[in-house]
């Protein structure tokens, strides 16, 4: 469960760190890449240029106060051109930088409406010369073919104050988690025979009944696909044929944004769409697909301009994929993080997986290892979802951790205010934590909620698969909750969700069912033994604050101070 998250270059913030760029220290290229050679210098390429914006301070500031119900501007949303107008880089900023592109050529550039990102089109000879140091190659991996550099480069530190990040240069895809992988895992690890969760199931246990369904007219929520995954309508409409008679829904995505693939459909995008479509059900529904254009584009990224660019969106989004955060720089990471804040002030909820590797790991030197916190998990600006199981397999009972369900404390991002009560709650309380050399205990703590994770069924081609596991499977089911209680703020006239994480953390709990058994796995080493955090009272870092109670949950979050 990864994503093709941006592959971008740390364009560095002072002359010190420039010069470290320009130091010869070439990217890691991950072993599964094969190097083919060398691009021809007329060959076009695409990169993003990310713009120095505006009042971010201000803009987390505006978000924090619309998405606290004890502040008067609670709900008060922003526009799209509101934002834009906030965040908009300097006419200097803007000036400088296309004065550089056009210095070298570079004329072919597209904006969006926030004018904080350009795409320009350029062959290989004028990209290197723009950024002295790279030499383009193309990768290939799995029938996936990439252009990226291996080497450093650098930028003029005229240049350098006005831009962020480069996107399209250096940064390879991790290898998505094979989620037939994670089915034959199960099969090994678990009783033959489960109930199986399917749509029923789900609607069951967090009492969903067959009037909770969709009927506002403005309302929608959308799944975002990429590294060559994407849906298939028949698919969709056979799994509401097999898991959807007993309530009212959708067999047709309401919109798809940009290409969908040919071939066989990709089992993670029908696991999201069928989950989101069935427990938000009757909730018209987008996909956001992006393959990617070109070889040099980044799917991810692609995505994040569409947010940015687009006036007229769902307000509940979820993705199922997910980065190690030492794999990217925090420049990067900070930048994405402005643009989920600029996403959350419009009214947006993001919900991105808490991954399915547990803690995580990382070795480090000296035979010492850490664990290894996701991104965008991690961010404070997204609601982050994790994972669990049934107590007993064969019934709709319980609810305790999945082992793989994704969780930890951020190494980058500080702990954000509203979660520092609950935190500090759970490391005083809870006996036995890892040590602290394995964690940053003032970091940003995750997940936020969480719901079941393993054991799903799921049509693809046509055919109805069990054993369908991953944070993937928790996350659409979340989002379609959302969207359900926005279906009833909606019809109320109340204003959407908006990110939810300050509310959430208010509610101590309140309408969530709390998970108070079982731990997940980390390092296999002599000092943890290959259990990272458990469960506990209230919040924890396996599964947040619990899983949805939708009655409960719904009363909380419509009812207005």
């Amino acid at each position: 469960m990864r994503v093709l998250l941006a592959f971008c270059v740390l364009i560095c913030s002072s002359l010190n760190l420039c010069e470290h760029l320009e130091a010869d220290q070439d990217i890691l290229i991950p072993e599964d890449w094969t190097r083919i050679g060398r691009i021809d210098p007329t060959e076009k390429l695409e990169l993003t240029f990310a713009l120095r914006q505006q009042n971010v301070d201000q803009l987390e500031h505006l978000l924090l106060l619309v998405s606290d119900p004890e502040s008067a501007q609670y709900g008060k949303h922003l526009t799209l051109e509101e934002v834009a107008a906030l965040v908009r880089p300097s006419q200097l900023t803007q000036k400088v930088v296309r004065h550089w592109l056009q210095s070298h050529g570079v004329t072919d550039c597209q904006t969006i409406l926030t004018q904080d990102f350009l795409q320009c089109t350029m062959n290989t000879q004028v990209a290197e010369a723009l950024l002295p140091g790279i030499e383009f190659h193309r990768y290939v991996r799995d029938g996936i073919s990439l252009v990226r550099s291996s080497s450093a480069y650098h930028v003029h530190e005229d240049v350098l104050q006005h831009l962020d990040f480069v996107g399209g240069v250096h940064r390879f895809p991790p290898k998505g988690q094979d989620l037939n992988e994670v089915l034959t895992k199960r099969r090994r690890s678990r009783a033959k025979f489960h109930l199986g969760n399917t749509p029923a199931t789900l609607r069951s246990r967090y009492n969903l009944t067959a009037a909770d369904v969709g009927s506002a007219q403005n309302n929608s929520q959308a799944v975002a696909q990429f590294l060559e995954q994407f849906y298939h309508p028949a698919d969709l409409a056979e799994f509401m044929t097999l898991f959807g008679r007993s309530f009212q829904h959708l067999s047709k995505i309401d919109r798809v944004v940009g290409v969908q693939g040919a071939g066989k459909a990709g089992l993670e995008a029908s696991l999201d769409v069928e989950y989101i479509m069935s427990t938000g059900a009757n909730i018209p529904t987008w996909v956001f697909t992006n393959p990617g254009r070109h070889e040099t584009q980044e799917p991810f990224l692609q995505w994040m301009l569409l947010l940015s660019n687009m006036t007229d969106i769902p307000w509940v989004h979820t993705i199922s994929y997910g980065d190690d955060e030492d794999s990217l720089s925090s420049a990067y990471m900070m930048r994405i993080n402005t643009e989920f804040m600029k996403a959350g002030v419009r009214g947006i909820s993001i919900l991105f997986a808490s991954g399915d590797s547990g803690a995580g790991c990382r070795h480090l030197t000296k035979g010492e290892n850490s664990f290894r916190p996701s991104f965008p998990a991690s961010s404070p600006y997204v609601t982050t979802v994790g994972g669990t199981s049934f107590k007993n397999p064969f019934k709709v009972t319980y609810e305790v951790t999945d082992y793989i369900s994704g969780g930890g404390f951020s190494n980058v991002f500080k702990m954000p205010d509203y979660q520092v009560g609950a935190v500090e709650g759970y490391l005083k309380a809870v006996p036995g934590l890892p040590p602290k050399t394995y964690f940053n205990t003032s970091g940003r703590a995750y997940p936020d909620i969480a719901a079941l994770s393993d054991n799903y069924w799921v049509v693809t081609d046509r055919v109805p698969i069990p054993w369908v596991s991953g944070t993937s499977a928790s996350t659409p089911v979340v989002g379609g909750i959302l969207s359900l209680i926005n279906d009833q703020r909606f019809l109320k006239g109340l204003p959407s969700l908006g990110f939810l994480n300050p509310r959430l953390y208010q509610l101590q709990g309140q309408g969530l069912f709390d998970v108070t058994d079982g731990c997940h796995l980390s390092c296999l080493d002599e000092q943890v033994q290959g259990q990272g955090f458990c469960a506990a009272p209230s919040w924890d870092p396996v599964t947040g604050w619990g899983t949805p109670n939708y009655p409960a949950l719904l009363a909380a979050l419509v009812l207005e101070k």
